[in-house]
């Protein structure tokens, strides 16, 4: 249907801490792979999961052999590649790369470098996929010598943030026009973590155009601090020390901590979950 529009990469995440022999299948997914039939060996191990998931590890070297054996592989040259781990640190880098983005599990999409926060829905999916409102980044809208103050309304209160466009001109200037254009208006603090963040923004939203990580000296050592991802943004709870390095500072919140505490917590990625807070709009002022 989307022909050349469409790429799809697949990266392992193997869950190690509740499957003990995740990363080994991985591996044997990959030596299939080789033999041009990783597709065929990963859909052989999710329909008989529950044949090996209970098995000792040590047993999973032959079941994974059995399997390449089904699929009409070279089974020497596939029980070679996992005794001699041959994928090993593929899989490794793939995975340290997933913990590292603090992912939540699987399955896990990105879509064009955002990640995508699993509403149940197709058409979710597929909204969030297509080309955004906006051509192109926005027009500069700012000016580094003035202050900027992002007030954040919602039913409970008003939250807000001194924006630092000196610190990260490009995402603080994505923020105000997205801001004034009424891009955050009916969005949600969609997700709220108790002592950890409050993300908001749109989850399924899609603004067109990505703006690089601007990574300073700040730190996230403090609740209210406000950081970017895309057209989205958090606010600590608590220090986050984790985070140091890894996100864009764009502000922090001087006044309206407590209505940002007092948020319920919430989980977009959880159907049974209640909605975030809503905001009702972003209002910028310029001094």
């Amino acid at each position: 249907m989307y022909g050349e529009n469409l790429r799809f990469v697949y990266r392992h995440f193997p869950l190690v801490n509740i499957h003990d022999k995740a990363f080994l299948a991985a591996e044997g997914a990959e030596a299939a792979g080789a033999q041009g039939a990783f597709w065929e060996m990963h859909d052989l191990l999710f329909e008989r999961f529950e044949e090996w998931r209970s098995l000792p590890p040590d047993r999973m070297v032959d079941v994974l052999t059995g399997y390449a054996e089904e699929l009409g592989l070279d089974t020497e040259r596939f029980a070679q590649d996992l005794e001699d781990h041959t994928y090993q640190e593929k899989v490794q880098a793939q995975y340290e790369d997933a913990v590292g983005m603090q992912l939540g599990g699987t399955p896990t999409f990105i879509v064009n470098g955002r990640l995508y926060l699993r509403d149940v829905s197709l058409d979710a999916f597929i909204r969030f996929s297509m080309p955004g409102q906006y051509d192109a980044p926005p027009p500069n809208v700012i000016e580094g010598e003035r202050q900027y103050l992002a007030t954040i309304r919602t039913g409970k209160g008003d939250i807000t943030i001194e924006l630092y466009p000196d610190q990260a001109p490009v995402n603080v200037n994505s923020f105000v026009f997205l801001a004034r254009d009424g891009w955050y208006d009916g969005a949600r603090f969609y997700q709220v973590l108790p002592d950890n963040v409050a993300v908001a923004g749109n989850p399924i939203g899609n603004p067109g155009y990505l703006c690089e990580p601007e990574i300073g000296e700040l730190k996230f050592d403090q609740a209210g601090v406000v950081g970017a991802f895309g057209d989205h943004f958090f606010i600590t709870l608590a220090p986050q020390p984790n985070l140091d390095g890894r996100f864009t500072i764009i502000g922090r919140v001087v006044s309206g901590m407590e209505v940002l505490q007092s948020l319920a917590p919430s989980d977009f990625g959880d159907p049974e979950a209640p909605q975030g807070e809503v905001i009702e709009t972003i209002v910028i002022e310029e001094k």
